[in-house]
This record gives C-alpha cells, structure tokens and sequence, in this order.
C-alpha cells in the first residue's frame, strides 16, 4: 500500500499511526502542502479535491478521508468493535471528531503554530478556541470515568481524537484544564507501536 498525506497534518498521522499499530508495510508517499503539491495535477489524478491523506491499495484502488482510511484498515481488528452498538459509538466518535473537534482544534493550531498568529486572524482564532474548548469539555467529561472512548477498549475513536488533541497546546488551548484527556494521552502514547506525530511548522515561503 501506498499512504499519501504530510508528515506535518494530524490527519495524515492518524492513518500513520494505525498502520504502525496494525503492523501493516506501507510507503510513505510525502505531499508537501506548504509547496502546494496537493494541488499538482499529478496529484489531482489521484484525489481531485486536493486533499490528504489517500491511501492506496495494492489494486490500486484510492480511499479518501482519514477516518474512511482509519475504517477500512480497522477492519476485522482490535482496534474496531465487531458489536453493532459498539462499532456505532466508535462511527460516533468519528463524526465528532470531523464536525465538532477537527474544526476548531486543528484551525487554531494552524493559525498558532504554523501562521504564527496574525493580528489579522484574532476574531478568527478566539473563535476556534471557544469552539474547542467546548469539544474538548465533552471530551473529559466522557473520559471523566473511562479509559478509552467506546467500552474501555483502545480504537480508532481513540486514534482519531488523539491526533490533534495531544498538540492542542500548540493553538492556544490549556490542556492542563482537562485531567481526564491528559490521563488519556498518556495511554494512548503507552499503546504498542505508538509513534510520536511531526511537530514541525509548515513553511510559509
């Protein structure tokens, strides 16, 4: 399999991690988005929004979307329940993490860490860290008395609000206002085959 994304995007490290963890041979296929090569048309061929990670399948057939990737390789898998109620509370957590979290907690970091915090972008960004720090309130309170997110056990729920939670100090947020995400964090980076995201900026030349 081939695995498309920056080394630099939560998204892309989130398909990363997995893989690592599954044990799973893949190659690294680095698309730089401060060059702007997810625009490329090479790349457009295989994703025509632009848009990482991609993962492609020894048949050469093309998954989109970090969760949709974090889905498919999941399958059959500790890291997916096979329990109906189960495996939907995981595609809930999914659906959070894309429409409540991912959002606000992945924008104001990039508008912190990489932008470097334009005066320009200052309404913006308060209101990112507003919406983040509700998201991150469910979060701990959910976690207030669990280990993992669906049933104790350690999935792709977990790995998918890992990414960017775990460098959300990186957009302005105090995470030290969350015990119970931070106890997280901790086991989550205890797993097996974890690896540490890239922490870099992106360049702005």
């Amino acid at each position: 399999m081939k695995l498309y994304g920056d080394v630099l995007s939560g998204n892309c490290y989130k398909a990363q991690l997995l893989l690592e963890q599954l044990q799973r041979p893949f190659e690294w296929m680095q698309i730089d988005l401060a060059a702007g090569e997810n625009h490329a048309e090479r790349f457009l061929q295989i994703n025509p929004t632009g848009e990482i990670p991609v993962l492609e399948l020894d048949d050469g057939r093309l998954i989109a979307e970090s969760n949709a990737i974090l889905c498919y390789l999941s399958e059959a898998s500790e890291f997916l329940p096979k329990e109906p109620v189960e495996k939907a509370q995981v595609l809930q957590w999914l659906f959070f993490e894309q429409n409540s979290h991912q959002p606000f907690v992945a924008s104001a970091r990039y508008i912190v860490h990489h932008l470097r915090n334009p005066e320009r972008l200052a309404q913006k960004l308060q209101e990112k860290i507003e919406a983040g720090y509700r998201a991150l309130d469910v979060m701990n309170n959910h976690l207030h008395s669990r280990k993992f997110f669906v049933n104790d056990q350690y999935s792709i729920a977990d790995i998918a609000l890992f990414a960017y939670t775990h460098v959300a100090d990186e957009g302005g947020f105090e995470l030290g206002r969350f015990p119970a995400i931070l106890k997280w964090i901790d086991r989550v980076q205890s797993r097996a085959n974890h690896i540490s995201m890239n922490r870099g900026r992106l360049s702005l030349v």
